[in-house]
């Protein structure tokens, strides 16, 4: 009899012998196994991440520097020097903060003899008539590659060539 327009149902099982859900202990085991593969692996790729941008933001830098005391040597008729100290591990247009190497970055410079100190410092004169005193710096990876920013002593052009171990 019917009470309502209410009915009542009953739910079955789709078989008498299903499994209840969850997860297997070997299912778990292997969640756990390559979650502690990624914690190991993660902070590995996030150090050769960070060594990238510090290389890519440091050549950018150099390269700015460099560029920049050719332009300004030209549009103001002055003599400007892009500085480097290798004791310091910096470098940077004269009269104007100086960018540090970051630790794992090594840098060589060479330049003429007589825009180089006694106490490390090392310099490119940029001329007004668009020469320069050349020279070039070395930006290289703790792996040995890295790039050779140089700097033609006839046009003043700045140009990048790749650095091999």
């Amino acid at each position: 009899m019917r009470a309502s327009g209410l009915t009542t149902r009953t739910h079955f099982p789709a078989s008498p012998h299903a499994s209840p859900r969850g997860f297997t202990l070997i299912e778990l085991m292997v969640v756990m196994a390559l979650m502690a593969l990624l914690v190991g692996l993660v902070p590995i790729a996030f150090g050769r991440l960070n060594e990238s941008a510090q290389y890519r933001d440091t050549v950018r830098a150099v390269l700015t520097d460099m560029r920049t005391a050719r332009y300004l040597a030209q549009s103001e008729g002055t003599e400007v020097r892009f500085a480097v100290n290798l004791r310091e591990r910096s470098f940077g247009i004269e009269g104007r903060a100086p960018h540090i190497v970051p630790d794992p970055l090594q840098m060589r410079a060479v330049m003429a003899q007589q825009e180089t100190g006694a106490d490390g410092q090392m310099a490119i004169r940029f001329l007004p008539s668009g020469g320069a005193s050349g020279g070039s710096v070395d930006l290289l990876r703790p792996s040995g590659t890295g790039i050779r920013l140089r700097v033609d002593w006839f046009s003043g052009r700045v140009e990048q060539e790749p650095v091999s171990p």
